[in-house]
């Protein structure tokens, strides 16, 4: 457990920790890696983990995904303390958190498609932010007819003026400040699917009970949009490990979608998952790999 942050438990507080794999590929070393985080976090504060499967984005999440990712997960021997969770099942806890949202008069709905908002940016002043050029508020001020296909956006400057200055604490970075309007007017509900990342996530957490959320580096900037939820929805705030992630030989971060060797491949082939795992606490990577800084 060399790898965990030092902090000072709080009296009365219940550890609660989650891995929160998305079903639309399978787990790779990086993923092992943040469930072991989240596992040995509440291991060593007498704590709970869980596991809760984000199943919601259409079509890409699939069963066999989902059976792949419980296997792995037990052979790796990290077991949750609770049923597992899905998202699938909350939908209408989402449904209510966008209605509260609506009824502070910071939604609108946007009917733009991706051809659109290029054809926006070419004409406009870009701003970027972390994930790319802000959306740039097309629809912010325009009527939207009944029948047309239709996300729902927060108005990124007027819930931002309501919350007011935000702030946040990550184990590894220590107290910081949330800028939300980097992000622009997100989505926090999609035209082919149910809630966003953000909108989920963030329910999820308030309602699962999770005390320190633990995930990757890569997600670090987005706790700016969860806080912001956080304050608007009324939920607590949790604390935040934001752990290093895995690269490749390239020095580019493990991921699906350049094909990170699967866990399965190892598991089915006879594999020692508890073996790889203690490899991991003790810091032994396998060849190739390195560790991101803290």
């Amino acid at each position: 457990m060399v790898f965990l942050p030092q902090f000072e438990k709080k009296q009365g507080v219940k550890i609660r920790t989650r891995f929160a794999p998305s079903p639309n590929g399978a787990l790779h070393l990086g993923h092992a890696f943040s469930a072991l985080c989240a596992h040995d976090f509440a291991r060593a504060h007498d704590g709970e983990f869980i596991v809760r499967i984000e199943d919601i984005d259409g079509t890409r999440s699939r069963p066999d995904h989902i059976d792949a990712i419980l296997a792995d997960l037990a052979w790796l021997d990290l077991k949750p303390d609770a049923p597992v969770q899905y998202q699938s099942a909350n939908i209408e806890q989402y449904q209510i958190a966008l209605e509260n949202l609506g009824a502070l008069g910071l939604l609108y709905k946007c009917t733009c498609t991706r051809g659109d908002i290029s054809a926006a940016l070419k004409r406009v002043p870009v701003l970027h932010g972390p994930d790319g050029p802000q959306y740039p508020g097309t629809c912010r001020n325009r009527p939207v007819e009944a029948k047309s296909r239709f996300c729902w956006r927060i108005d990124m400057a007027k819930a931002s003026a309501l919350t007011g200055l935000l702030r946040w604490c990550d184990l590894a970075a220590g107290d910081q400040i949330a800028d939300p309007m980097q992000f622009g007017d997100v989505v926090l509900w999609r035209k082919d699917a149910p809630a966003s990342y953000h909108l989920a996530a963030t329910v999820d957490d308030a309602r699962g009970g999770i005390s320190h959320v633990v995930r990757g580096r890569d997600l670090f900037a987005y706790t700016a949009i969860h806080r912001l939820l956080q304050v608007l929805l009324d939920f607590s705030e949790p604390v935040y490990w934001h752990h290093p992630l895995f690269l490749d030989g390239e020095g580019q971060k493990l991921s699906k979608s350049k094909s990170a060797p699967a866990l399965s491949i190892q598991r089915l082939a006879g594999g020692d998952g508890p073996q790889l795992i203690n490899n991991l606490r003790q810091g032994v990577l396998p060849l190739g790999i390195s560790m991101s800084s803290p």
